[in-house]
């Protein structure tokens, strides 16, 4: 859908122009500091709160949908912004309301069943459509202002644009530009004023800077219509026209992360983890909140190169599990307001109760996405779960790899490429996903599937398939033949997560754990025969390793045969619903298995 010019750059010209975005923040004036006699007359100074969250990941309620309960974990977390209004509440009334914003550092309207169900069931761009969950609860929360973030793009812009429209607070992306115009396609940044007891405002400004990865990952929905430069540009080229225009505080909301590194090898033209080195290169920055990353980081700092000066990096974790919190202190200098130290921390949100005001709102929402994945879809003859999914190869991960091959199969079919050899790559991406005995919902087939990852087939050698599995197998920790294996701590090597630990089906081979890293693979075999490394294989892959998530080899630079952009758990689902049975007897086998010196581990 092409991109209408006015909606386009009307919002990013009202803001970026300048216009101050009101937030309401009147305190009455008092008279302070008049001094008496010949006392010197104590400094003015103000205080106030800014607080962040990030990542939400359309989590609203301390719900899970993939598990149909509430949400637990390990550490005892709490998710959504139920709770995060609690925590809000609390900082407001104990600061004044007046003397605090509230802004967010994206990826905000992916990620759950509830932000699925409202992009693609019930989607938010039809005619009369819904208002978005998380517009609601964030409009109701009184947001002031949010960061893009990379997935705000997995639906599309159409969907984004609506979401933007429905939020009572701008959506921030100084490096998302319009392809054409190199324009912001976005505001860039609001200013907020805060109203201090000594007659003098304070100006704060917030600047948004979006992942420059968005133009591989999203690559199907962006392409042509916006570009996205590095974060340490466009800071360099927006700090000094904030400053210009009055800001005496200058907060940085970015998607991205704190290492300085890419995740995505040399694919990437920009850093994709680069708000350390924003806050080391660019000055005039006295804050950071920090995104993408899914890190707790309660206060981090960076000096400043040119200016010596500290930056005050925090990122709240994800899911609305934490709350950060920058106290600024500012002092009256030479008739302008001037920092005088800023501190960051991180609340809890395990402390609090669900705010009844959220719940209460969008209950009818959460209990139609609770009943859309209770839907049954089909049957099971057998239970099958993920448990021993990153050690042995088992019949959930070859469901997932059937439905790959597959669907990639029927795309090829009757086209160039059509007798070739498919095989598909699987990881095993949650440890508790189950596909029970009996009936089988779309709460199963999704909690097989949690990312939106979309399919699509890359021509690769057997010589590459060799390279791309020795590369996996580095997530084993190298145990020596007759040392006892102990399977908790086995795998996940160097912090491998188990997502980027792939097995290949249609291909056998053993994975040696007692040998180095890149000469594990032994008896590589397609179709009873050692693999040519020559011959051509077509490998049904998802996106994120498709476009070098994990930097696996090869695979980012290998020719695109197809690609499928709807979501691979969705594809997973009308699998399921076509089949009406699911029998693992029908596609399950056993093509690798770990071994020592040749013998089997399990």
């Amino acid at each position: 859908m092409p991109l209408n010019r006015r909606t386009f750059l009307g919002s990013s010209v009202a803001v970026g122009a300048g216009a101050a975005l009101a937030t309401g923040t009147a305190v009455p004036a008092e008279a302070h500091g008049a001094g008496h006699g010949h006392h010197p007359r104590p400094a003015k100074r103000y205080s106030f709160t800014v607080m962040g969250t990030t990542d939400l990941h359309g989590n609203v309620f301390n719900w899970d949908y993939f598990t149909d309960r509430e949400f637990d974990d390990k550490a005892r977390n709490d998710v959504g912004l139920a709770k995060i209004s609690t925590l809000v509440d609390r900082v407001r009334e104990e600061k004044g309301r007046r003397n605090t914003l509230l802004i967010d550092a994206g990826d905000t309207i992916q990620g759950t069943q509830l932000s699925y169900y409202y992009a693609k069931v019930d989607p938010i761009t039809a005619r009369r459509g819904p208002v978005h969950p998380m517009a609601q609860a964030m409009n109701a929360i009184g947001y002031d202002a949010a960061a893009l973030g990379n997935h705000e793009f997995n639906y599309g812009i159409p969907v984004l644009r609506k979401f933007e429209e429905q939020c009572d607070f701008p959506l921030l992306g100084a490096n998302a530009l319009d392809a054409k115009t190199l324009r912001p396609a976005f505001a860039p940044y609001s200013i907020h004023r805060l109203r201090t007891p000594h007659g003098r405002d304070v100006k704060v400004a917030v600047l948004g800077l979006t992942n420059p990865g968005i133009a591989i990952w999203d690559k199907a929905n962006v392409s042509g219509k916006m570009v996205f430069p590095g974060l340490e540009e466009q800071a360099a080229k927006w700090v000094p026209r904030l400053r210009s225009l009055g800001a005496d505080v200058v907060v940085v909301s970015a998607h991205s992360g704190t290492s300085g590194t890419s995740s995505w090898g040399d694919q990437l033209p920009h850093v994709e983890n680069a708000a350390a080195l924003v806050a080391e290169q660019v000055p005039g920055i006295d804050a950071i909140l920090v995104g993408h990353a899914h890190a707790e980081i309660p206060e981090y700092r960076v000096k400043n190169k040119a200016t010596g000066k500290d930056v005050v990096l925090s990122e709240p974790l994800k899911w609305g599990q934490r709350l950060t919190l920058f106290d600024f202190d500012l002092v009256w200098e030479k008739g302008r307001w001037t920092v005088e130290k800023t501190a960051a921390r991180v609340l809890n949100s395990n402390t609090v109760e669900e705010d009844p005001k959220i719940t209460g709102l969008l209950v009818d929402e959460h209990r139609k996405v609770v009943s859309y994945v209770n839907q049954v879809i089909g049957t099971s003859t057998a239970t099958m779960t993920t448990a021993d999914a990153p050690w042995r190869d088992e019949p959930i991960i070859d469901l997932i790899n059937v439905v790959q091959a597959e669907t990639v199969k029927a795309a090829l079919a009757g086209g160039a490429h059509a007798a070739l050899p498919v095989l598909s790559q699987a990881s095993c991406f949650s440890r508790t996903a189950r596909i029970p005995a009996g009936q089988v919902t779309i709460k199963d087939a999704a909690g097989l599937y949690p990312f939106e990852n979309t399919l699509e087939a890359r021509l690769l050698t057997g010589a590459q398939l060799k390279d791309y599995l020795e590369y996996s197998a580095k997530y084993y920790v190298r145990t020596p033949a007759g040392a006892p294996v102990d399977t908790a701590k086995l795998t996940n090597a160097d912090n491998t997560p188990d997502y980027n630990y792939d097995a290949v089906s249609g291909l056998t081979y053993e994975i040696d754990i007692a040998g180095p890293v890149g000469s594990r693979i032994v008896n590589l075999s397609f179709e009873g025969r050692p693999i040519d490394p020559a011959a051509k294989f077509v490998l049904a892959v998802n996106n994120y390793r498709a476009s070098g998530g994990g930097a696996f080899p090869h695979i980012a630079n290998a020719q695109q045969l197809w690609a499928d952009s709807d979501e691979i758990r969705n594809t997973i689902i009308q699998w399921v619903k076509a089949k009406g049975t699911v029998d693992p007897a029908a596609f399950a086998s056993v093509g690798w298995k770990l071994t020592r010196d040749g013998v089997p581990v399990f």
